[in-house]
């Protein structure tokens, strides 16, 4: 396309065609409706904006070799999205309604699709909030639910290359009985003073421990962590972490591996004995760690300049099936028609 230097591209928003949108009125969904607006009218009163009814999902679409558009691991996402919209009772969209909403935004954007081998994608944002007007405390009785894309570069310019990270016990991302287990816009705005002051300090991000007792490694800034020890997968297991589809992702392709996978409590000790550190998510995939700094005693774990092997081998073997390269013995792509 005109005008787009692919191979640079950040990481943020840029306007595309179309958007698709899908409002829930009256006890039922209505049809899908194509915008050319970014823009939403929304009621003063609309729970979103006073309660924080809202919920949000993050995928991505690929261009392969082959010149066909793939999308990655859909009805997770549409199974996230419904299960974070369902606790903080908001109507959701089927999953059908999801997937198709997703495709055609897709399609209807199809120009803005990055070309293979270009290190960007397609970020695609399924978006719910609640519509409705009211005044006290209590779920809205009208929703939106909107899918709008954006193509993306690396979400850290360093791309696949190791960050420092700073540990943080001054703010927590997300209460132990709270919502860190769905995708609301509370738990980042929750994560934006610390992350503010760790990059004014130098540090991409922070590393979260747990709220209870500040002994466990919680999420990673906007992502999971993982870390690789005696051939093994060890990321962290708690109620206030966010499930990441990449992470499980990561996790599968490890066992079939022959690398042994933990997912449970990880102290914060235990970052001594790690050979590598990374995190995880949708807008990286894998974005290692090569240092991290706790300022409590003025400690700097280090990791290496570059990813370790293991770490290779994981983004490369996911970003292979992402892009059609290998085949997908998982079922996890679809390709967008």
């Amino acid at each position: 396309m005109e005008n787009i230097d692919w191979k640079n591209l950040p990481f943020g928003y840029m306007k595309t065609d179309y958007n698709v949108r899908c409002c829930y009125r009256e006890g039922k969904w209505g049809e899908l409706e194509i915008s050319s607006s970014e823009y939403v009218m929304l009621h003063m009163a609309a729970t979103s904006l006073h309660y924080g009814q809202e919920v949000f999902e993050g995928m991505k679409a690929f261009r392969g070799k082959d010149g066909k558009i793939r999308m990655f691991r859909c009805a997770d996402n549409a199974r996230r999205l419904i299960n974070s919209g369902t606790y903080i009772r908001m109507a959701t969209p089927p999953a059908e309604l999801y997937t198709e909403a997703v495709r055609k935004a897709i399609l209807l954007n199809e120009r803005f699709v990055p070309p293979y081998e270009s290190g960007a994608a397609l970020y695609v944002r399924p978006l719910l909030i609640g519509s409705g007007a009211e005044v006290g405390v209590k779920p809205s009785s009208e929703y939106l639910f909107l899918v709008f894309v954006t193509p993306v570069g690396p979400y850290f310019k360093t791309g696949f290359n190791p960050v420092s990270v700073m540990i943080t016990r001054d703010s927590d991302r997300a209460a132990p009985l709270g919502t860190g287990h769905i995708k609301v816009g509370g738990n980042y705005a929750a994560s934006l003073p610390a992350a503010a002051e760790a990059q004014r300090l130098g540090y991409s991000t922070c590393l979260y421990l747990d709220a209870r007792e500040k002994k466990y490694i919680d999420e990673c800034g906007p992502a999971n962590f993982f870390g690789i020890r005696d051939n093994t997968y060890i990321t962290p297991k708690s109620r206030s972490i966010l499930p990441s589809i990449t992470n499980d992702s990561l996790m599968t392709l490890a066992k079939d591996m022959g690398i042994r996978v933990e997912r449970r409590q990880v102290e914060l000790s235990e970052l001594d004995a790690f050979e590598e550190v990374g995190e995880c998510g949708t807008a990286a995939v894998i974005t290692p760690i090569g240092k991290i700094f706790d300022p409590q005693n003025g400690r700097t774990y280090d990791y290496g300049e570059t990813a370790g092997p293991v770490s290779a081998k994981l983004y490369h073997a996911l970003r292979s099936i992402q892009y059609g390269d290998t085949p997908d013995a998982y079922r996890w792509v679809t390709v967008v028609e």
